[in-house]
């Protein structure tokens, strides 16, 4: 899939991953906090909440959403329950650089699933384009020096990273299976309020198994719930209502070439959260990750 880039969709692709970057950073900051299934729940709850004045009538009996539940409980399921849970793990061993450099695998598991589970060809653009960018990740990845690259050990955080880009995957060429009326994917507050509420069910069954399996009792504290609401109300409900038009609009393969932004946004997060100064490099990478957005998204 190939399409032309605007300037409304590049922002509505690009402010998603650093919303997501801030998400990584935050995650990592509470992670000993509470549990990471635990606090997947709890960030939807509150995004649930947040939603329900705005679209709260898309529940009724006869608004046309219970003809299509299964495609939303679906979409609920890969991108709320799956993808948010397995990060919030991620970041238990990981840290954020790290999980935000496996996520940037996205482009070649996207264009993966989108040829074996969707039927979509791949483009010899779009293989280019996934080239420059994952050169540009593997330059942060290295830290400017290639030889580190060599070095590289993938720890369980990394796995479970993994795992969610896949699902993520899914979550992605799921949007662009559009079989319900118009009116349901014009009224985004609704589009994601119903997403949620199969994604809170989804997060509500894990985070009881996590709980049976002898999870940490929470710690709270005026900071976890600050956390909490800006994971809520960024990385959830602007970061989502935002990507979902994005990926509409520019499509899967070309909303992946974006997610690779992350790691680059992570690391100026981490310089001013975490004190780890950028380098130079990241400028370079940055480079390399535009670079394949542009080739990928070209005619």
């Amino acid at each position: 899939m190939s399409t032309r880039l605007t300037p409304r969709t590049v922002f509505l692709l690009t402010l998603p991953p650093l919303l997501w970057a801030g998400n990584s950073i935050v995650g990592r900051l509470v992670h000993d906090q509470l549990p990471p299934v635990l606090l997947n729940l709890l960030r939807w709850v509150i995004a649930f909440a947040l939603l329900w004045p705005l679209a709260g009538p898309v529940f009724r009996r006869d608004a046309g959403l219970w003809r299509y539940w299964k495609q939303y409980a679906l979409l609920g399921l890969f991108g709320i329950g799956l993808y948010n849970t397995l990060q919030y793990m991620a970041l238990q061993t990981s840290t954020p650089i790290n999980v935000t450099l496996v996520a940037s695998g996205m482009p070649v598991w996207m264009m993966l699933t989108g040829w074996l589970f969707f039927g979509v060809p791949v483009s010899r653009r779009q293989v280019a384009g996934a080239a420059l960018s994952i050169a540009g990740v593997l330059l942060v990845l290295a830290r400017g020096e290639w030889r580190h690259v060599l070095e590289l050990r993938l720890v369980a955080g990394d796995l479970f990273m993994i795992l969610a880009t896949i699902a993520w995957s899914f979550y992605s060429w799921l949007l662009m299976r559009v079989r319900e009326p118009a009116a349901l994917r014009a009224d985004w507050a609704g589009f994601l309020l119903a997403q949620v509420a199969f994604g809170v069910l989804c997060s509500g069954g894990f985070a009881l198994g996590e709980q049976a399996l002898g999870a940490a009792p929470v710690q709270w504290s005026w900071t976890l719930a600050a956390a909490l609401l800006y994971v809520a109300v960024g990385p959830a409900v602007i970061a989502f209502r935002c990507w979902g038009e994005g990926v509409q609009a520019a499509g899967p393969s070309i909303g992946a070439f974006f997610v690779n932004l992350t790691p680059l946004f992570t690391a100026v997060l981490s310089s001013a959260f975490l004190g780890e100064a950028p380098h130079g490099y990241h400028a370079t990478a940055f480079g390399l990750i535009v670079a394949g957005i542009v080739v990928s998204a070209r005619r």
